[in-house]
């Protein structure tokens, strides 16, 4: 089958869809299908081979000087070209977390506009691209913020169009009113020209269908998979102490790191608790480094600065070692997972989480197994979570092991990619039985 799977990029920062996007396409490519992974505001990034196009769609910077200058609306587009270049997108990306919100706001909404907002030559460019060389079979857009291009993607190709559904309120939440709203509405007037949809839990399609007013039934769950190179490999700290708590994802507020070290402080200071140490990595941007150097000040003060560490881990291998040396994981988001890549990950090297009970944990959790649910938001609750596992490491070793086997054996990439065929596949086959339909 001939895809365009069409994915952003997050500025130059690691992020769960970018990670999702890559894999899944990797393992359509390795099915054999004919399957392009089609990035647009700057490069992907990813810890795994990158099998993304070359070149970038809506790059960041043609979109904001069409935002600011009418005059970059009538450019030409050879010049636009000069301006995607994936050096120079990924160059200006260091300076993305700056943008103020109220001018991310104009852009977003400008870009819902479509073919009638001021990015409407970039809609065309994608548009005309996609049918006079891959011309797809299907049209699968990574989240629906991107929904303004669906009408002239349409008219050019006439296949279906689906949209993925993996943390666009997110985003949107954090946009400033009036866009807010606008930017809700658009979007909600776009989900009626997508043909359907896919969200990466049920938790997140019964939420999605609400927030943005699509028929539940519309929206199928396929649930992220893995690429298990390397993971499930012996963990060489969990037969000894200090007992290893780990936080894997990007640093900053929202996944409640915070939370996190208040409960590691709560931990180390309960009477008979066991020795441990808690070690911190996942992708850390510039304006997040004086949150990290926060809380790293705070356990000093407690006397516990020795007891945590901070380790990069720019690609896979690095990522799969630092998981084989945990004892246990928590990522305390403060919103609610849509996805929860990282508890996969954990429990596909048996170690077992702690994670709040909102968003798609409770699902992955009671549906896998391999750890505990505590009070969002809740340190003194999340603390007793972690000291039970510790308490209980045997227990918890085991129940982990299982769920990675329940890991490996249906949320590896391989799986994700043939359930998401299966998907297309039914699109495709009713589009075909429409037009034969039609010509007859």
């Amino acid at each position: 089958m001939r895809i365009a799977y069409i994915t952003a990029g997050a500025a130059g920062m690691y992020c769960g869809s970018c990670l999702h996007d890559n894999t899944l396409v990797a393992a359509l490519i390795k099915q054999g299908h004919d399957a392009l992974l089609i990035p647009t505001y700057t490069p992907t990034r990813t810890d795994e081979e990158d099998v993304s196009l070359k070149r970038v769609f809506f790059g960041g910077i043609n979109v904001y000087l069409q935002q600011k200058n009418a005059l970059f609306r009538h450019t030409p587009w050879t010049l636009d070209r000069l301006l995607d270049a994936r050096w120079l997108l990924r160059w200006v990306s260091r300076f993305a977390v700056k943008t103020e919100a109220q001018q991310l706001g104009e852009l977003t909404v400008s870009m819902l506009k479509g073919e009638h907002g001021n990015q409407s030559k970039e809609a065309a460019k994608l548009a005309r691209w996609l049918a006079a060389e891959p011309r797809p079979q299907i049209v699968h857009l990574t989240n629906v913020i991107l929904s303004g291009m669906v009408p002239q993607i349409k008219r050019e190709l006439s296949v279906p169009i689906l949209g993925e559904l993996q943390g666009d309120d997110i985003f949107l939440e954090a946009l400033p009113e009036p866009y807010r709203k606008q930017a809700i509405g658009l979007i909600s007037e776009h989900c009626r020209e997508f043909d359907g949809f896919v969200a990466t839990s049920r938790y997140y399609a019964d939420f999605m269908a609400q927030y943005l007013s699509i028929p539940r039934e519309r929206i199928e769950v396929i649930y992220p998979g893995l690429n298990l190179k390397g993971h499930g490999g012996p963990r060489p700290s969990a037969n000894g102490p200090p007992f290893t708590i780990g936080y894997f994802a990007r640093i900053c507020p929202e996944k409640g790191l915070h939370v996190l070290v208040e409960a590691f402080r709560i931990l180390r200071q309960t009477p008979g608790a066991p020795p441990a140490r808690l070690r911190v990595s996942g992708w850390l941007g510039e304006n997040q480094r004086p949150y990290l150097n926060d809380l790293r000040k705070r356990l000093e003060g407690h006397g516990l600065g020795e007891f945590f560490e901070h380790t990069e881990c720019p690609d896979h291998a690095s990522k799969v070692r630092f998981f084989q040396s945990l004892d246990m994981l928590s990522v305390p988001t403060v919103y609610r997972e849509p996805k929860g890549l990282y508890v996969l990950e954990a429990l596909a090297n048996g170690v077992p989480v702690v994670q709040p009970r909102h968003g798609s944990f409770p699902e992955l959790i009671e549906g896998i197994g391999g750890g505990l649910l505590v009070n969002p938001d809740d340190p003194a609750d999340l603390a007793r979570g972690l000291l039970e596992v510790m308490k209980q490491p045997a227990r918890y070793r085991d129940v982990a092991q299982q769920a990675k086997q329940v890991i490996f054996d249906r949320f590896n990439a391989d799986t994700m990619a043939r359930q998401t065929i299966g998907v297309y596949n039914s699109y495709v086959n009713r589009a075909a039985r429409i037009q034969a339909a039609g010509n007859g």
